[in-house]
Parts: structure tokens; C-alpha cells; sequence
């Protein structure tokens, strides 16, 4: 009995004790709790706004084949966004310098100064030039601070004041270890990017490369397309020809028509005309599509002893290809040379009859 008494007020206070602990822990557990949710939760809404941007992004470039403004415009504006800057420049590189591409929110002051530059050489310490030397991201935490500033470098002074920026990270574009440009934001307070957005704008980055390569791809398959459409179609007009000469054995009319009008076509020429040399003069053999008036001019005229400066004349004295630009600039047509004066003004009158016949029609 002694023994049992004796011991039972122990057991009591043993109990107690536990749990006033389990009491005075619950509150700090719950806190703590509370503090973890909260940061999960950020962490989460964060994961999803830069999932989201990314998105946005890569449906910019798929639904804008070819074009990169609205990929850097929509690049930029979601790392400026995410991270909390108040502009955004994005710069292209080609070996030499550095070419602005893009903009968000810079102050018109900024865009007109660098607009103004069509290659811009930053100084070696200035972000971006640590940037072309390094190939690395390159931040200031106050660009007030820095050598260049203090020293008054025009290009960082500059550009310091025009847009009142403090703060600078530029985090290169890289195509395998191939400098093709950077991205920069800017604050206008000193207070450093942290490295977790470093890394968002480092994602950007690597979608402005992925845009930039898949323009040059597709530009380069648009062109060997054209090429490839283009040599069939002089194939196939050569060809045609050809067929024209097997077909008429002894005839040149056909074939000097075929080969006039397939000329024409290829070369998007409006009218073409085809001349054989007889002494010192021409003799037209040939009209393709040719205005009416300048046709007649020169019916009655077979034979024609052409300008030395007009294309004919050239390709008579020199036996190479003559191009002329503009006929009605020519020295020779300002003098009133008749044959040059002949053929551009039937043209012009045709022109003049088809104008007047539209407006009285409408």
C-alpha cells in the first residue's frame, strides 16, 4: 500500500509533465507548419507563372514561323515581369557587335539612343562586354559604383542616366559556345537578381536561340525551294523550246516566240523583244506582250540603228550583257535621243489610253 501511494503521485507528475510538453510544443509545430505551406505555395505559384511564360513563349515561336519580333517581344516581356525589372533590352550579335532587337518598357530616351547605334561596341568591364568576352551572365549590382561609371565612359554614363537604372544582369545567348546575343534587365533601385531568376532569364535566353535557329533553318529551306522551283521552271521552258525546234525543222518564227515568251515569264519582264544584228543594224524578229503602240512604232520601222548608250547599243559595242535601271535617267534620253525617246514614250502613251479608258469605264 505504502509502496503504490508512494509511487502514484510520481506516475502523476511524470504524465503531467509529458503533457504540458505536448501542449507548449502545439503552437510552434503549427507555425511552423503554417511557414512551410506558405513557402510551398509560393515556390508553386512561382513554378507555374515560369511554366506559363515558357508556354507562351514556345507557342509564340511555333505560331510565328519566320518572325522574331513577336518572339523577343513576348520573351522579354515575361522575364521582365517574372523578375521583378523594370525594362528589358534583348541584342543580337554578329562577331563584330552587338545589334538591339528588342525592347520592353525602356524609356523612349534609352531605345533612341541605342537605335541610333547599328553596331554597338560596348566597353570591355561594361556588362555587355564582359558578356562578348566571357560568355558568361554578367550582373552589377549598381552600375553608379562601377570603374566605367566613375571614369565617365560615355557608353555606360549614358545609358545610366537616359534610363536611371541601377541595377543590370546580361545573360548571354548561346548557340552551343557561339556568342548570337544577350538579354539584359535592368532595375532602377540597387537591388541584385537573385540567382533563381538568373536562371529564368537563362531559359528565356535558350528560347531566343531556339527562335533564332529555327528562322535561319526555315529561311534556308524557303530558299532552296525557290531555287528548286526555279530550276524546274527553266527546265521545263527549256524544254518546251526544244520541243519548239524538233517540232518546226527550218522555222525560227516559232522558236524565236517560244523563247521570247518563256524569257519573259521566267524574268517577270512586263514585254520582251527580240532583235538579230545585220551589219550595223537591228532587225526585230520578235514581240512578246508588247504595248500595241510600241508594237506599230516599230513595224514601220524593221530596221533600227540603236543608241550607243542604250542597252542594245552597249551589248552591240561590247558583246556583254547591258542593264539599264531607270531608261528615262539616261543622258542620252534627256537629250532626246529618238530611238530611246521612241520606245519609252509608245510604252508611256499606251499606258496614258489604258489609264484614260479605266476612268471612264468607272
Amino acid at each position: 500500500m505504502s509502496r503504490k501511494g508512494a509511487n502514484s503521485p510520481t506516475r502523476l507528475r511524470s504524465t503531467g509533465t509529458k503533457a504540458a510538453g505536448r501542449v507548449s510544443n502545439g503552437p510552434n509545430s503549427l507555425v511552423e507548419l503554417k511557414k512551410q505551406l506558405e513557402v510551398r505555395t509560393r515556390e508553386l505559384a512561382e513554378a507555374l507563372e515560369q511554366q506559363t511564360a515558357t508556354s507562351e513563349v514556345l507557342r509564340v515561336i511555333s505560331s510565328s514561323p519566320g518572325d522574331l519580333e513577336p518572339v523577343f517581344t513576348a520573351m522579354l516581356a515575361n522575364a521582365v515581369r517574372i523578375c521583378e525589372a523594370k525594362f528589358g533590352t534583348l541584342y543580337t550579335y554578329d562577331g563584330n557587335g552587338f545589334h538591339a532587337a528588342a525592347f520592353h518598357n525602356a524609356p523612349p530616351a534609352f531605345v533612341e539612343a541605342r537605335k541610333r547605334e547599328p553596331v554597338i561596341h560596348p566597353p570591355p568591364d561594361a556588362p555587355l562586354g564582359r558578356v562578348a568576352s566571357t560568355k558568361q551572365v554578367a550582373q552589377v549590382p549598381d552600375i553608379t559604383a562601377t570603374r566605367a561609371y566613375i571614369e565617365g565612359d560615355p557608353f555606360v554614363v549614358a545609358a545610366a542616366e537616359l534610363a536611371g537604372y541601377r541595377t543590370i544582369v546580361s545573360v548571354p545567348m548561346l548557340k552551343e559556345d557561339e556568342l548570337i546575343g544577350a538579354v539584359s534587365l535592368y532595375r532602377q533601385e540597387v537591388r541584385p537578381f537573385t540567382d533563381k531568376q538568373i536562371e529564368l532569364v537563362k531559359n528565356f535566353a535558350a528560347q531566343a536561340v531556339i527562335a533564332i535557329e529555327n528562322t535561319r533553318l526555315l529561311n534556308e529551306l524557303r530558299q532552296r525551294t525557290d531555287d528548286l522551283s526555279e530550276s524546274l521552271e527553266q527546265q521545263t521552258a527549256t524544254s518546251e523550246v526544244l520541243g519548239v525546234i524538233s517540232s518546226s525543222p527550218g522555222e525560227l518564227q516559232p522558236v524565236f516566240d517560244a523563247m521570247l515568251a518563256n524569257a519573259t515569264r521566267l524574268c517577270d519582264a512586263k514585254f520582251a523583244s527580240l532583235f538579230l544584228s545585220e551589219g550595223d543594224q537591228f532587225r526585230r524578229v520578235s514581240l512578246h506582250n508588247a504595248p500595241t503602240a510600241f508594237a506599230e512604232h516599230y513595224s514601220r520601222t524593221p530596221l533600227v540603228r540603236p543608241s550607243p548608250e542604250s542597252a542594245l547599243g552597249r551589248t552591240a559595242l561590247t558583246h556583254q550583257v547591258a542593264h539599264i535601271d531607270d531608261v528615262c535617267t539616261m543622258p542620252a534620253y534627256l537629250a532626246r535621243d529618238p530611238f530611246l525617246v521612241a520606245g519609252v514614250e509608245s510604252v508611256a502613251i499606251a499606258r496614258c489610253f489604258r489609264s484614260r479608258c479605266s476612268r471612264r469605264e468607272s
